[in-house]
């Protein structure tokens, strides 16, 4: 990198935390409030602007893996990934053009430069891509003179994530903006997003571990094909029900609003309208009476037009009951009067992964023994994140206690990683890779005026 690369009329420092999701998983794109915390590790960006160019450049610091970017503003594509070394910048690209979407046909737009960093473990669960996207938004929105508040933002950048082909629901994008130092945030998506903090039990210490297993929800179909199973879900209780709208539902929170009914009747009227767990492409044109383009078309996204069988049953009621846990988790850190809050809590967390494990299927072998050892420790433990790899988040009643379950996990898990990985992290002192953590802030954003 050459000297002229910090050259600016204007610099712009941002931070955004990632996250960890501590209950509510994939049940934001079913419209259903999640229960997420901002966590220590962060992405670092310096954004320098120059007006004069038309030219924006990429670069990621932290790792060589990653290739640089150039190209010019007018010039910006954003293609679906194939592998993870060359898509970093594409989520980034993703924040550029959903800034550029809303802005006057006659604005200027300004060169940038792009320097990112940061204690980032890639694929792991902790939202690294959302917040690459959304630090995009916010950074070309400042670039630019957009003044949006932070729910605005946080919606432009859930609806960004969708041109690389992740139908996400909100959770990433909400939390990297609203979080607060202190809280968790218990975030509702329907009909409107509105978020309220949470303060959790003042004994309660979180652990976040990775499994060191990678998945990149972008360059694989499981991720997507869940949301293809979720919305046909809510399509065919809507289309039973006889909605005449039944199309235009997708989302269990939605129709449970139309049903007019709590998460147990509807628990209920999914069990009952959902009579299968599997369900072929062609029961499903015979019972919609539509063809088979006419369903790919509109029923399918990304990643998923090869899908012929769909798991309708053990979906739907994943994201019903784990919405119930929402609420029980909630309601137990509100409420003064409930005894040993932390088992109750913990207990929540196993069942979440239960079900994520054996309904929904997002789990992986190394994330199951992670929880089984948490589970023989004492400590209630599930994964975090899109699942298939990726992190799980333990939680234990005090630090000390924190201290002694993360040496066991360094004992029985990471110890029995292959000898290389483990050396390495025994060199590194398992730095992001395991850790406790308590609630930080969201994003912010520092302006540094004539910088050269």
């Amino acid at each position: 990198m050459n000297s002229c690369f910090f050259c600016f009329t204007t610099l712009l420092i941002l931070f955004f935390s990632l996250r960890v999701n501590i209950i509510g998983e994939h049940v934001d794109y079913s419209g259903y409030p999640v229960l997420p915390m901002a966590i220590d590790q962060c992405m670092i960006l310096a954004v320098g602007v120059d007006e004069n160019n038309n030219l924006i450049s990429l670069r990621n610091l932290e790792n060589h893996k990653y290739p640089n970017f150039d190209c010019k503003l007018s010039d910006i594509k954003i293609n679906l990934p194939q592998t993870r070394g060359s898509i970093w910048f594409n989520y980034y690209l993703c924040g550029v053009k959903g800034i550029f979407e809303i802005l006057s046909g006659d604005q200027r737009l300004h060169g940038m430069t792009v320097a990112l960093s940061g204690d980032i473990p890639p694929a792991s669960g902790v939202s690294s891509s959302s917040a690459l996207v959304s630090s995009a938004v916010l950074a070309t929105a400042k670039v630019h003179g957009v003044c949006l508040d932070r729910k605005r933002l946080a919606g432009i950048s859930a609806q960004c994530e969708r041109y690389i082909g992740t139908q996400g629901g909100g959770m990433d994008q909400a939390i990297a903006y609203l979080a607060k130092e202190g809280c968790a945030q218990f975030i509702e998506f329907y009909p409107e997003l509105k978020t309220t903090s949470l303060h959790l039990p003042q004994e309660a210490c979180f652990v976040v571990a990775n499994s060191l297993t990678q998945i990149n929800k972008a360059t694989t179909s499981e991720f997507n094909e869940r949301v293809v199973e979720c919305r046909l879900a809510c399509r065919l209780i809507a289309f039973q029900k006889k909605f005449n709208n039944w199309k235009m539902i997708t989302k269990l929170a939605e129709l449970q609003d139309l049903l007019k009914c709590d998460l147990i009747d509807l628990e209920e009227i999914a069990r009952n309208l959902l009579k299968k767990d599997h369900y072929t492409r062609a029961e499903l044109c015979e019972i919609f009476s539509i063809d088979n383009n006419e369903f790919e078309n509109e029923f399918l996204y990304a990643h998923t037009h090869h899908m012929q069988t769909f798991k309708l049953r053990p979906r739907a009621l994943h994201v019903i009951q784990e919405s119930l846990r929402v609420q029980q988790f909630r309601n137990i850190c509100s409420d003064d009067s409930v005894e040993e809050k932390l088992k109750t809590l913990s207990q929540l967390l196993r069942q979440s992964h239960d079900s994520l494990k054996t309904q929904f299927e997002c789990s992986h072998a190394n994330l199951d023994r992670l929880v089984e050892i948490s589970d023989e420790f004492g400590v209630g433990a599930r994964l975090t994140g899109a699942g298939w790899g990726g992190c799980i988040v333990a939680l234990c009643d005090s630090v000390e206690i924190s201290h002694k379950y993360m040496s066991t996990l360094k004992e029985k898990y990471y110890s029995e990683l292959p000898e290389p990985i483990f050396e390495k992290l025994q060199l590194n002192d398992f730095q992001n890779v395991i850790f406790a953590t308590c609630p930080r802030e969201g994003a912010n954003i520092f302006t540094l005026p004539s910088y050269v």
